[in-house]
């Protein structure tokens, strides 16, 4: 039914064109012009007709929208454009005049053709000047064009640059909510229309809040990268009219994706756009005239946990549980959620766990791009070979359990609704090199089941001013929905006395410590920081990381037993006396080097590894670091 409706629609849209086509051919051939049948053609329309919505919408006169169905006359009617040639003296000039329409046309006016006139301005008509404005060629543009004959599509001049983008099938609550109010808002409002500035970490969810403001509205979304936006001026002009013109005919909305480096290109276009505009972008920029500017960034834990559920449908659930600790752990789009969980729900029939197929697929999302930025570490290490005193082993026990608990203390409880701020988990591991400071941020890696990076500072901070919190932003932004522990290692590159400002130099030092803590405490993994002095970090700092942990060079105690657990099942020894392997003043680091060298000296003898071959390989360990080996403290080695 709905079907034949739009047809006799279109049928009565096309006897309605026609009838305006006959009356421009009646007055080119000179012949009795009658609006009867005009008349009674626009009388069985449904709604207005095409050149009739083109007439009111661009503001147009008689003249103007007669000079339109001229242009679309010599296109459609061969008949029309033979006339044409006929009244400028025969040959091949089929094609409409301004001359023409001034001689030809009722209520004529040379406005008409004025570059600020609707004609031109809105480029619904071209005029090919070379022969002067009333001999040169007047031709209807394409687009309006097809509109009239009732196709209305995009501009195919802007295919290239905007794309679609249709309101999303999963839609997070808070997203909804702010949708809802700001298209309120926009319906009930008068006069111009304000800049819609929509910021924050979700950049799909940006776009499915603009697509849902565009259709509360009764509006389609045209997706623009600024990045994509030509510098010269002129070219900017053509593009923003051609913009502007869509969100009119079709009609539009249009949203521009701004990137670091495109803020001032996408504020010009916007400067010069008719219609509703919004903007995404990782953060706020300026821009001219009214801006109403909403965060929009990834839902929190529990929206995410009620997203999951909504996309896994009865399979949520199968997965045992486990839909909390993937919310806690894991900041994703709702886009992102819906994907995911199709793809793992048809992995649920397969038999393996699906609580654990969530996880690895949510671990798997980011590590393409996180790898680019930093070293992935496969943990290798566990409890029983992590090595430390006990005050130590319990707070990194607890920082295992903060992680786990998080999103029951903090939602649950009501922590996150009292303050945003302080909600990450940081710590700061110190000691001596080979303490077992990356030791242990593996084996809590291990424990949790999360991807470890390492990411050495001393090779992101720079000597010129900003680019060192550049290259800090750029790991979190990755990081941020990925769940994965960050190591920041050789923090003493960063961290330093803060000593009295005295000049620019100091300010911006302190800058960057302070705003690495920041987004340290507002990231949703864990973030270590290690150090192999402590005292490198101003005192005042302390309060801003959740967990301090000390790692002590190893007392003889301690020494056994890393000399104990040092050696692989497989590796074969013998007669290894471990008392007095634990007199050397060695730390982890320096016993686990020392074992992997006997080890390859052993092998290449043929035999097991045996105090001998600890011997030669301590030497080399002292000599590496130019250091004599103590005599009594290998004394009876071999």
């Amino acid at each position: 039914m709905i079907t034949v409706l739009r047809r006799e629609a279109a049928d009565a849209s096309r006897r309605a064109l026609c009838a305006d086509l006959d009356r421009i051919a009646a007055y080119l051939n000179s012949d009795r012009v009658s609006d009867d049948h005009v008349v009674a053609a626009r009388n069985g329309l449904d709604g207005a007709q095409p050149i009739q919505l083109l007439e009111d919408t661009f503001g147009l006169t008689g003249f103007e929208r007669d000079v339109i169905l001229l242009g679309a006359a010599v296109e459609m009617d061969s008949a029309v454009a033979s006339r044409c040639a006929e009244l400028q003296g025969g040959g091949n000039r089929r094609y409409a005049t301004f001359g023409i329409a001034l001689g030809l046309l009722p209520e004529p006016h040379w406005s008409a053709v004025a570059p600020g006139r609707p004609l031109r301005s809105w480029r619904l008509i071209e005029v090919d000047d070379g022969d002067g404005l009333i001999d040169g060629r007047l031709q209807i543009d394409e687009r309006i064009l097809h509109f009239l004959a009732g196709t209305n599509e995009l501009d195919v001049r802007l295919r290239p640059l905007v794309r679609d983008h249709r309101p999303a099938a999963l839609f997070a609550s808070s997203h909804a909510q702010i949708a809802a109010s700001v298209a309120t808002a926009l319906a009930t409002s008068r006069g111009s229309r304000p800049c819609i500035q929509l910021s924050g970490n979700d950049p799909a969810g940006q776009e499915d809040v603009a697509a849902a403001i565009a259709t509360h509205l009764g509006l389609r979304l045209h997706v623009l990268h600024a990045e994509d936006l030509p510098a010269g001026a002129y070219e900017l002009d053509g593009l923003s009219m051609l913009l502007s013109r869509e969100a009119t005919l079709l009609p539009s909305a249009l949203l521009v994706v701004v990137g670091d480096n495109s803020a001032d290109r996408a504020a010009r276009l916007i400067g010069r756009l008719h219609g509703l505009a919004l903007t995404s972008s990782a953060g706020p920029f300026d821009l001219a005239g009214t801006v109403w500017r909403e965060t929009v960034g990834r839902p929190p834990p529990a929206e995410q946990r009620d997203l999951w559920r909504s996309v896994l449908g009865l399979d949520a659930d199968a997965v045992n549980g486990a839909l909390d600790a993937v919310a806690a752990q894991f900041s994703l789009s709702a886009r992102t959620i819906g994907a995911t969980g199709a793809d793992v729900g048809r992995s649920f029939s397969v038999g393996a766990d699906p609580g654990a197929l969530l996880w690895r697929a949510c671990r798997r999302l980011s590590r393409t791009r996180l790898d680019d930025l930093a070293q992935r570490i496969a943990p290798s290490a566990s409890w029983d070979t992590l090595v430390l005193p006990e005050p130590q082993l319990a707070t990194l026990r607890q920082i295992v359990m903060q992680v786990r608990n998080r999103l029951h203390v903090h939602e649950a409880w009501g922590f996150a609704q009292r303050s945003t701020r302080g909600l990450g988990i940081s710590a700061l591991f110190s000691g001596d090199s080979g303490t077992g400071k990356t030791m242990a941020a593996e084996v809590l890696a291990a424990d949790l089941n999360l991807d470890l990076y390492r990411i050495d500072l001393s090779a992101l901070v720079s000597k010129y001013i900003g680019e060192t919190e550049k290259n800090l932003r750029q790991v979190f932004d990755v990081a941020e929905h990925s769940g994965a522990i960050l190591l920041f290692d050789e923090a003493d590159a960063l961290f330093g006395k803060r000593s009295d400002v005295r000049d620019s130099h100091d300010r911006f030092a302190n800058i960057e410590v302070s705003y690495l803590l920041q987004r340290m405490e507002s990231y949703r993994g864990l973030a270590i920081l290690t150090t192999n002095a402590k005292s490198a970090l101003d005192k005042s700092f302390h309060r801003r990381l959740r967990f301090v942990v000390q790692f002590p060079f190893p007392d003889t105690g301690q020494r056994e037993a890393i000399w104990r657990s040092v050696f692989p099942e497989a590796t074969p020894v013998r007669s290894l006396d471990y008392r007095r392997l634990a007199r050397l003043q060695a730390s982890g680091g320096d016993i686990r080097n020392i074992a992997l060298n006997a080890a390859f000296l052993a092998a290449d003898a043929n035999e097991p590894v045996r105090m001998a071959h600890l011997l030669d390989a301590a030497r080399g360990e002292a000599a590496k670091r130019e250091r004599p080996l103590p005599e009594t403290a290998t004394r009876g080695w071999a």
